[in-house]
């Protein structure tokens, strides 16, 4: 059954300084009510594949756990997460006020051979609005038109970037951050009982090859990723494409899918797998979903 109320993304609060391809903000209203519908308050949420974050800054800054746990394999993302649970995300966010957006400083940015992480989290943000769709994989490539013919400069936002920083900075105690296999680290946090898991791999079991394109790291066994998931004694939720690869693993795994449907930035309509064990606080006809709580206009 899909959500009869489709989430658009642009009601959602914008918190992480990624543009990132399979994004999970149109998400943040439901990952509300799965945290609400827990009986008791999480002290920990691991999210092993982090990418942009935005689920775990949305439980961190709305209070719905106490501590959260980024894990991130390509280098480069890791980079900024670690910059930004540090001192050093002051110095980023002059970085980004102060840069100038020209071919030449882009490009010198972009070739530059970075020798600690605050350098390579700026790369990585530039790279991250320059190239075309925020890919960071190899063989993406640089936009040239951009938005409406405006260039390199019509992606480059450096007062709500240093903005989203500062506000993640501030509460950059709240955060850490693993540069490690997620699947290692679902492994380890297994027997944590009071440790919650959102689990949104950046890739598919079934058989589409999107993942090689959009991201460094985009093979997994997915077999061993569902045992691992159904392995841990605190909750999870597990995102996948709707595919009959996905759907089968998940019934093999005795687990429940829900089919939700989103709207992008560009207000087309997508539909996503939620699967956990008991997805029953996503359905409207349950006491623990109010329908009006799925508006969001701030």
């Amino acid at each position: 059954m899909t959500q009869k109320k489709i989430v658009n993304v642009a009601s959602v609060p914008k918190r992480s300084p990624f543009r990132y391809p399979g994004g999970k903000t149109w998400l943040v209203p439901l990952a509300r009510k799965w945290w609400q519908s827990l009986p008791t308050k999480p002290r920990l949420l691991v999210e092993p594949f982090a990418g942009g974050g935005i689920i775990g800054l949305t439980a961190a800054f709305e209070g719905f756990v106490e501590h959260v746990m980024l894990v991130e394999l390509d280098p480069d993302v890791a980079a900024v997460w670690k910059c930004l649970f540090s001192d050093s995300y002051t110095s980023l966010v002059e970085q980004i006020l102060d840069f100038d957006v020209t071919e030449h400083n882009v490009r010198e940015v972009v070739d530059s051979d970075p020798d600690d992480f605050q350098k390579r989290a700026f790369r990585t943000i530039i790279k991250n609005r320059m190239f075309h769709g925020g890919i960071l994989a190899p063989g993406s490539s640089m936009m040239k038109a951009g938005e409406n013919g405006k260039g390199l400069k019509s992606r480059w936002y450096p007062k709500t970037l240093a903005d989203r920083i500062t506000a993640i900075g501030k509460l950059k105690d709240r955060f850490s951050i693993l540069e490690r296999d997620g699947l290692s680290v679902l492994e380890e946090y297994k027997s944590v009982r009071d440790a919650i898991f959102f689990i949104d791999p950046p890739y598919t079991a079934s058989g589409k090859k999107a993942g090689s394109r959009l991201y460094r790291y985009s093979e997994i066994d997915h077999s061993d990723l569902f045992r691992k998931a159904i392995s841990v004694e605190g909750d999870f939720l597990m995102t996948y494409d709707d595919a009959e690869g996905v759907r089968q693993l998940a019934n093999v795994s005795q687990l429940d899918i829900e089919l939700v449907a989103m709207k992008n930035t560009h207000h087309a309509k997508m539909e996503e797998l939620l699967i956990g064990r008991d997805l029953t606080w996503t359905r409207p006809e349950t006491n623990a979903l109010r329908q009006s709580e799925f508006d969001f206009d701030n």
